[in-house]
């Protein structure tokens, strides 16, 4: 999951401590360079985009990396359609987490092997990855207090009776004091 980086439509927590234009300049190099490690023959990487009408098209990502638009609604309307368009071992991520390395989507996808459902959680209580074995049913990730320290409690609460694995904790980036432990 990718927004295409522009000041005051990305990062914009870590915008109103260096700027917009300066958290933006961040993140796309930031996810440039998560794009270049995660680029890898294991898996598809796709780029599930936002805005739809702008990053279908963008220069600012590879143009060999498929991409589709992330579509309307909340954080986890948008996530849970992605998981049901790629149907069947899927992890998603977000591309503001520097600490991502390949290992570590290769933990994700090894966990579904006997798990149906695997989260990265993040030292904040949200998550870095989300990935299912299985295409979501209704109501995965309804009611989740998005940018809490509920986000995974309340994600994990809407997979009932699933096997849910952990993989490591890993920081994303929402501020300037995020930065330094960089």
């Amino acid at each position: 999951m990718i927004k295409e980086p522009r000041p005051g439509r990305v990062k914009t927590r870590l915008g109103r401590d260096l700027g917009m234009t300066a958290a933006a300049w961040w993140f796309r190099h930031q996810s440039a360079a998560l794009l270049r490690r995660l680029d890898d023959p294991r898996w598809n990487l796709i780029l599930a985009v936002a805005p739809d009408h702008t990053g279908l098209t963008s220069r600012v990502w590879p143009a060999h990396l498929p991409r589709v638009p992330q579509g309307i609604g909340n954080l986890g309307d948008r996530m849970a359609r992605q998981l049901q368009i790629h149907q069947g071992p899927t992890c998603i991520i977000g591309a503001d987490i520097p600490g991502i390395q390949p290992f570590h989507i290769a933990q994700g996808f090894k966990a579904l092997g006997n798990h149906d459902a695997v989260f990265g959680p993040a030292p904040d209580g949200g998550y870095w990855l989300v990935g299912l074995k299985h295409a979501p049913k209704p109501g995965l990730f309804a009611n989740v207090r998005w940018s809490t320290e509920h986000a995974l409690a309340d994600s994990r609460a809407t997979l009932p009776n699933a096997r849910i694995a952990t993989i490591a904790t890993l920081a994303d980036v929402d501020t300037a004091a995020d930065l330094t432990r960089f």
